[in-house]
């Protein structure tokens, strides 16, 4: 679900990808996929498949949009989730549930005919597998785009690797990696363009936008500790549930007022339930690994159509107009990159 600090994130940088050109952004990969699972799918909200049943949605949306990054100069770095924190179990199980009740609305929307209503549960119940996320790496290899493993949380791995300067902002939906320490967050990137609004007939524009860790601590007048507190306040991964009656403007008055958890008189029950400390250690002290700066290379164009075409029915002229698209970029680093330190 991610923290909901939306509210309080009021200095946002609208841009466009030529602007990235020649810039590294490290993309959160499982925040990616999913959404692909959930976008990328047909009138009653059906997955997209091959002919063996093979899901194929996040491939689409993996490699499409990843040709349109490089097209435009942009040079993405996925970053795959490892295992979680303990803490995140229960998170993981009330996702799950979330998954079957939405499985099964999705059903009855079906036998009634309601297709905004089967889309709409549809996009709820995805599910990204152990075989699907080996897919995406084999797409990326393929393509030439390095990926990372990360030895647990994903957004964690991607902004400390923002945070050395190896990519120049974390790539996500969500706003944990601000909590993480990214300096930039880029939001919107793999979902840009006209999108429909859930359950209307309405469509908007959505734009890639930035985010500076900087600029929302200094509106806030918070520190980055402080800023984890309001998190944990309002609900994170590790305790999804929050704070009775705390939102965005409460959360943010208890810590400007109280400084920091421990000091807050009106959770001090509820937080005595709590492992705050631990919480806090994996924003602060997240498990992430250094890597070797990461290499794009040359796309295998016989590999990609062999994998997307011959193996999972992928149209071959489509294919082979977005390899076209991509099979002569200048993988070096532009020096565009030095406009933004």
């Amino acid at each position: 679900m991610g923290v909901d600090l939306g509210p309080l994130v009021k200095q946002r940088t609208k841009i466009t990808l030529e602007q990235i050109n020649g810039l590294v952004v490290a993309i959160d990969a499982y925040n990616a996929l999913y959404q692909f699972l959930a976008i990328i799918r047909g009138e009653g909200g059906e997955l997209l498949m091959d002919t063996h049943g093979n899901v194929t949605s996040h491939l689409s949306g993996l490699f499409y949009r990843t040709v349109n990054m490089l097209e435009n100069g942009c040079k993405p770095l996925y970053v795959f989730d490892g295992r979680p924190p303990d803490l995140k179990m229960r998170e993981v199980m009330r996702r799950d549930q979330i998954k079957k009740n939405a499985e099964a609305e999705y059903k009855v929307a079906l036998e009634r005919g309601d297709v905004i209503a089967a889309r709409k549960y549809a996009s709820m119940t995805s599910r990204l597998t152990s075989s699907m996320v080996q897919d995406a790496k084999s797409l990326l290899t393929l393509m030439g785009v390095p990926w990372v493993q990360a030895p647990s949380e994903g957004e964690a791995e991607a902004s400390y690797l923002t945070l050395r300067g190896i990519a120049w902002a974390t790539v996500s939906q969500d706003y944990d990696s601000l909590l993480f320490g990214s300096p930039t967050l880029l939001r919107n990137l793999t979902v840009s363009g006209r999108r429909k609004l859930p359950g209307k007939g309405a469509y908007i524009e959505v734009y890639p936008e930035i985010i500076r860790l900087e600029d929302v601590l200094r509106f806030n007048g918070l520190t980055r500790e402080q800023l984890v507190d309001v998190g944990i306040l309002l609900g994170t991964d590790f305790n999804p549930e929050g704070f009775n009656k705390v939102g965005p403007a409460t959360a943010l008055k208890y810590i400007k007022n109280y400084g920091k958890l421990e000091n807050i008189p009106e959770i001090r029950q509820e937080l005595s339930k709590l492992d705050y400390n631990a919480i806090r250690e994996i924003f602060l002290h997240p498990n992430v690994k250094d890597i070797e700066p990461p290499e794009w290379k040359p796309a295998d164009k016989d590999g990609i159509t062999k994998f997307l075409c011959d193996l999972h029915d992928f149209s071959l002229t489509r294919v082979s107009s977005a390899i076209a698209r991509i099979a002569n970029l200048n993988t070096e680093q532009s020096s565009t990159l030095e406009r933004w330190f």
